[in-house]
């Protein structure tokens, strides 16, 4: 019998009991493979100095918008490198997010699998905020094909630096039992709702941050001036965990320098809270922006847009000093680096996404599965191989990475991967195959569900979007729209083609499986709701 979630605190611990077992029981034969791989670049770590595949570095933001950077249209965030990095090699401006929310985002990204088929389809927390209550997402299952499995059998060094959010501590979904050989920052995505957290972790282990422990939901006190800089004194941190995510990418980097590397660096920024050293907040105050001191439901912050603006820029920063890394090691000419978010902006923490013209010219935010909430800005650079200054309109997803990946480290991609290699694209030459329409699925923890399709033909870029809420359980109606004459999906033209409104229908229903957890299914609603 299906496991019903009105009995949701008991699943949770079901899970979490079965999480541990799992993870006792998988660990030895984690550690018998990944002695395997280690003997096995160690036999041939004089192939590996010569080798001629490119090291390629995979970076990932968090809640950036696609109009966040200055590449594609942004007036306000100064982002020097990502623009340089888009002025020498190619902007993807049809690349699309796994979904509109972190983990399954990344589940599709890492996992090479479309929203209605991946593992993880929402953000199924486990734990609490609390450090001691630490205990991550729904994690992958054990023996997963992961882009990280991929590059390890392909004789690559591999990393991830940053967030994870695919299995919290002890799970049985941790990054080095999947496929990672190192990892450091964050697993479990609440901790990354915080940028001065007291620890990250190092492999399976916690790495102490010299910060005093902070809770970051919670507003002024009534009665304190909100216009007072003091008032936020004892919000403030110092050890900064984007910081000690870029020295470590920079470290990593310089130590194999000599082997080939594949480097997942996902950053935890801007998603709130609002954070960011004070002087690169100061910064901003050139732009003399009109400030009004918000928390959104997490920190207060007292200049909540030079605040994002400064951790936008971080990252850019970051990203300059990475760049800058490469091509000290004479690393440049052969490292193909990628840079791309995993969902739309979000206004929490207060964020003014139309002052910053966020999303662009697109409708939506995190949260929503139209334009602003999942086509992410997207570029890729490799001097000598990607074509500079140039720009691609093919329609491409986050599941299209792990093939493009293993056609970079010349092997095989899973057989079950739903994506298509982008290299064709990526290099200009060759065919490149193109999907025959792109799929998502939302599911709020609300009870309210999301679905949506990608389609060109000959007539038009079809979108079609279906939103199921109180007023529509069963059956909701499809909206309609044509980006290639409304991309800012204002038009719904559903009554004007009943063909195309079936033929939408159908793909909804045959895009998908049915997911293990009863929410991530459309016959799932709350009983509160």
């Amino acid at each position: 019998m299906r496991k019903i979630m009105n009995k949701y605190n008991k699943n949770k611990l079901a899970a979490l009991i079965a999480i541990g077992t799992m993870s006792l029981m998988t660990s030895g034969c984690s550690e018998n493979n990944k002695q395997v791989t280690t003997v096995e670049k160690q036999t041939n770590s004089v192939l590996t100095r010569t080798d001629t595949r490119p090291n390629i570095i995979y970076i990932l933001a968090d809640d950036l918008g696609y109009g966040d950077i200055g590449a594609f249209g942004q007036q306000h965030i100064d982002t020097p490198s990502l623009d340089k990095m888009a002025q020498q090699g190619m902007r993807l401006t049809q690349h699309y997010a796994g979904s509109t929310v972190c983990a399954p985002s990344r589940a599709s990204l890492v996992t090479g699998k479309q929203p209605g088929t991946v593992q993880i389809r929402g953000n199924f927390e486990l734990g609490s905020f609390l450090d001691e209550e630490e205990w991550g997402q729904m994690p992958l299952r054990p023996g997963t094909q992961t882009i990280g499995t991929l590059m390890q059998k392909a004789g690559y060094e591999t990393a991830l630096i940053g967030k994870w959010g695919l299995g919290g501590p002890g799970s049985y979904g941790t990054p080095n039992k999947q496929g990672f050989d190192y990892f450091f920052g964050y697993l479990d995505q609440k901790q990354a709702h915080n940028h001065y957290p007291t620890h990250l972790w190092k492999n399976e282990q916690r790495f102490p941050l010299n910060n005093e422990y902070l809770d970051v939901h919670q507003a002024l006190p009534e009665g304190v001036d909100a216009s007072d800089p003091k008032s936020y004194l004892p919000y403030k941190r110092e050890d900064f965990a984007q910081q000690r995510i870029a020295d470590e990418a920079l470290r990593y980097v310089e130590e194999n320098k000599n082997k080939p590397f594949f480097l997942y660096l996902s950053f935890a920024a801007p998603h709130a809270a609002l954070q960011a050293p004070a002087e690169d907040v100061k910064a901003y105050d050139k732009k003399q922006f009109e400030e009004t001191p918000t928390a959104g439901g997490y920190l207060p912050v007292l200049k909540p847009k030079a605040t994002r603006a400064a951790m936008i820029t971080h990252i850019d920063t970051s990203i300059g000093k990475l760049f800058a890394k490469l091509k000290s090691l004479g690393l440049d000419k052969n490292t193909l680096v990628m840079f791309s978010s995993d969902n739309g902006p979000s206004w929490e923490g207060g964020a003014d996404l139309e002052f910053f013209n966020s999303n662009g010219d697109n409708r939506g935010y995190k949260r929503d599965l139209y334009e602003g909430g999942i086509r992410m800005p997207t570029i890729a650079w490799w001097p000598g191989k990607i074509a500079e200054n140039s720009s691609s309109a093919h329609v491409s997803a986050f599941w299209d990475i792990m093939p493009t990946l293993a056609d970079l480290a010349e092997v095989k991609s899973p057989s079950d991967t739903d994506g298509i290699s982008l290299l064709p694209t990526l290099l200009a030459t060759g065919k490149q195959e193109k999907h025959h329409h792109l799929y998502w699925e939302f599911h709020n923890n609300n009870g309210e569900h999301a679905q949506a399709i990608r389609l060109d033909d000959d007539k038009g870029h079809w979108k079609a979007v279906r939103l199921y809420n109180k007023n529509n359980r069963s059956n909701p109606p499809i909206e309609l729209y044509n980006l290639a004459v409304d991309k800012e999906e204002q038009t719904n033209i559903a009554n004007l083609h009943p063909k195309m409104i079936e033929k939408m229908d159908e793909l909804m229903k045959g895009s998908r499986t049915q997911a293990d957890i009863d929410a991530w299914n459309f016959d799932y609603w709350p009983k509160a709701n």
